[in-house]
């Protein structure tokens, strides 16, 4: 009886241990918060509790919306971005730059100390059709829209599609990238293509893995008083767990198993 009651209670923790394992084989869910940040010259940032304001009031200046929660997951493994734009568009022309800011950038790297930041403007007609009020995307809405590099001349790193390396890519085609920012000391040695508009703190050096940018070197994206006001930024991924988490939760479960054999003999 009471082997019978031993077998019945190590069956019940084996059942327990795989579901956890197979849990945490599928997802992670990770979520992010954004931080307001200035990037070139001097845009007003207004904090308004619950919402933001950007005022770009001049070409050249530039200012984001960033977050680091979900570095070290893939461009791949987003499952939700979003954004709500909360002032009056009619000002502007449908369709136009200021009409379906802001625009979206993320940090990724190879792992060997090579960067790039890709991103997708409004300017891309294929991607003004994803503007409501704001962006609510998935990686799917992203995957087969344009991925411009910027902030590096070395692209060899980066997948040949047939074009030459970097060239014509697509977000499916650098889905398996990791989204990290250098860090300050990197930025600070930079490195030859890395511009002095790249999305990263002015003075700080602090880079953020994911965000939306306002304003530009580009007249399109100047908006002037009242600025782009927006609200409930957010970003969610999967993140699978890394795979010494996997080896030593495997590792567990097989001398628990020997344990128990032991016991039962």
């Amino acid at each position: 009886m009471n082997k019978f009651l031993n077998m019945g209670h190590f069956r019940s923790i084996i059942l327990t241990i795989i579901t956890a394992l197979s849990v945490l084989t599928i997802s992670t869910p990770a979520y992010a918060g954004f931080i307001a940040y200035e990037i070139s010259l001097t845009p007003t940032i207004e904090d308004h509790s619950s919402s933001i304001e950007f005022i770009i009031d001049q070409s050249n200046e530039k200012a984001g919306l960033g977050s680091n929660d979900i570095n070290g997951a893939t461009l791949g493994d987003i499952t939700n971005l979003h954004i709500d734009r909360l002032d009056d568009l009619t000002r502007f022309t449908i369709g136009s730059g200021p009409y379906v800011s802001p625009y979206l950038n993320f940090w990724i790297t190879d792992g060997n100390g090579r960067y790039a930041v890709v991103a997708n403007e409004p300017s891309n007609a294929a991607f003004q059709v994803l503007y409501n009020d704001g962006y609510d995307l998935s990686f799917a809405d992203l995957s087969d829209k344009v991925a411009k590099i910027y902030e590096t001349s070395d692209k060899s790193w980066l997948p040949d599609v047939g074009h030459g390396a970097g060239n014509n890519l697509t977000f499916a085609d650098l889905a398996s990238f990791t989204i990290a920012p250098p860090t300050t000391v990197e930025l600070t040695a930079s490195w030859t293509g890395l511009g002095p508009r790249a999305p990263r703190e002015i003075g700080t050096n602090i880079a953020y893995g994911v965000n939306w940018v306002f304003g530009d070197s580009l007249s399109n994206y100047v908006s002037g008083d009242k600025g782009y006001e927006v609200a409930n930024a957010s970003v969610t991924a999967t993140k699978v767990p890394e795979p010494t988490t996997l080896l030593l939760l495997g590792l567990g479960l097989a001398g628990f198993t020997a344990t128990q054999r032991r016991k039962t003999r």
